[in-house]
């Protein structure tokens, strides 16, 4: 690879949301990537700072058509210049959408589980949250379109976000279902607002879908939120574009996010943008194939490590929804206990609807190292919990106690083979101590040679 992916970042004490944590935590819970982001982005950014002044920005036209040029040679797709509009961000551009389309008191359809912040823009601004649940079949997702329509079909039913690609099962929606979704709202005269985020994180061999582009339909009834933030990791830019064909929607969208003050871009907002999409195709392209072996690691861990955890397939975005059904009714209690015994920082299923409560989400964009630590950590703290052990825990501790160094520590610590083997995850880990007893250096030595050989 041109680009090293494998590179040591620390984002410790860098004002850094996802790595606001103490120094033995792990954090791979928000969907922020842990790799500097493209070099040309840097330089360019450089560029801007080396100007020395940072006054109010206009819109070029330079920014429009960069995005035209990435969505139709990556999509195929030719977005016109006057159905764009530029925002400080998808949430934001969400947020304003439904107080602008949409009455307090109307519902709005959702795809749960489904990321997070949805509830907010919806709930937040006094509107309903309806779901359309997705049918999880203990492998994958569909779609339950007579659940669907139903809800649709409701008078107060007005909008419906949706999420594509998917957030966060990883899937892409194919054309046909996006076809069937399209019909449906317009049947019912429900506007779609696709969040298209994602879109551009997929595996190296699939590509994603726009909603609009699959029929004259889904594109006169629908607004796409579009961003180089997740591809590039330029959240903290807030940057973002919301694209309209429909006139009469395009103006309420514009007066919205006018009103709100959320269509004005900082100074950094514009060149990152223009420069991610003219100048950063390979670089993506080499990302793409990193978070696809890292997600290989992930799967051929869990089999060997975890086999009680299912890692449900994803063909876009560097989150992995992970099925815990096997060892816990209650995510949250789960990756509470895993951040407090081994550091390592998830999150809890339940954010992203009810029916997520058994499932935990991980952000795997970073480095090998890095994702084998958390790994380690996740199988080390599951067993301490004994929240479903790995395929060779029993095993483990059995073969454990038939070692010599081991029974003579659980003589001198009047304990058994299983608590020894906890207490070494933790001090492994965390280097916490249990309030009983407490392994030497030399004992803990020992323990790694005996776990590693098994």
């Amino acid at each position: 690879m041109k680009y090293d992916f494998s590179k040591f970042t620390n984002r410790y004490n860098t004002n850094s949301m996802k790595w606001d944590v103490s120094n033995d935590e792990l954090p791979m819970w928000v969907a922020d990537m842990d790799f500097e982001t493209a070099p040309q982005i840097i330089e360019a950014m450089h560029q801007r700072v080396n100007h020395g002044i940072f006054g109010y920005n206009i819109v070029p036209d330079a920014y429009f058509e960069s995005i035209q040029g990435w969505w139709l040679r990556r999509h195929n797709y030719k977005i016109e210049k006057e159905w764009m509009m530029f925002c400080t961000g998808v949430v934001p551009a969400i947020s304003s959408i439904v107080r602008k389309i949409t009455t307090v008191g109307e519902n709005v359809l959702i795809q749960s589980p489904v990321y997070n912040i949805f509830y907010n823009s919806i709930l937040n601004n006094g509107r309903n949250v309806l779901s359309n649940d997705l049918i999880y079949d203990g492998k994958e997702y569909t779609i339950d379109f007579n659940d669907l329509e139903n809800k649709l079909s409701l008078p107060q039913t007005t909008m419906m976000i949706l999420c594509n690609p998917h957030n966060p099962i990883g899937k892409i929606w194919d054309e046909d279902t996006l076809r069937r979704i399209g019909d449906l709202c317009a049947k019912y005269h429900v506007v779609v607002v696709s969040d298209e985020i994602h879109c551009d994180i997929t595996a190296p061999n699939k590509s994603y879908i726009p909603f609009s582009k699959v029929s004259k339909t889904n594109l006169m009834n629908s607004i796409t939120c579009i961003a180089p933030t997740k591809a590039f990791n330029l959240a903290g830019l807030q940057t973002a574009c919301i694209v309209v064909a429909n006139e009469h929607l395009r103006y309420k969208v514009n007066r919205g996010i006018n009103t709100d003050e959320v269509a004005e871009p900082n100074s950094f907002a514009i060149i990152a943008t223009i420069t991610a999409f003219n100048h950063c195709e390979e670089w993506l392209n080499e990302l793409r194939e990193y978070i696809e072996t890292n997600k290989q690691i992930v799967m051929k861990y869990m089999q060997t490590n975890l086999p009680k955890l299912h890692v449900i397939s994803s063909e876009a975005t560097y989150l992995l929804w992970i099925d815990c059904s096997k060892i816990c009714d209650n995510s949250g209690e789960l990756v509470s206990e895993i951040r407090e015994k081994t550091g390592l920082y998830l999150s809890d299923g339940l954010e992203y609807g009810e029916n997520g409560k058994q499932f935990i989400r991980m952000n795997i964009a970073c480095s090998k190292e890095r994702l084998m630590d958390g790994l380690n950590r996740l199988k080390n703290g599951i067993f301490i919990n004994n929240k479903g052990n790995g395929i060779n825990d029993a095993l483990l501790i059995e073969r454990l106690h038939g070692y010599e160094d081991v029974i003579n520590m659980e003589l001198i610590y009047k304990t058994n083979s299983e608590a020894i083997l906890k207490q070494y995850y933790y001090q492994k880990n965390i280097n916490k101590e249990s309030q009983s007893f407490t392994l030497t250096n030399e004992e803990m030595e020992v323990l790694e040679v005996l776990v590693n050989n098994q």
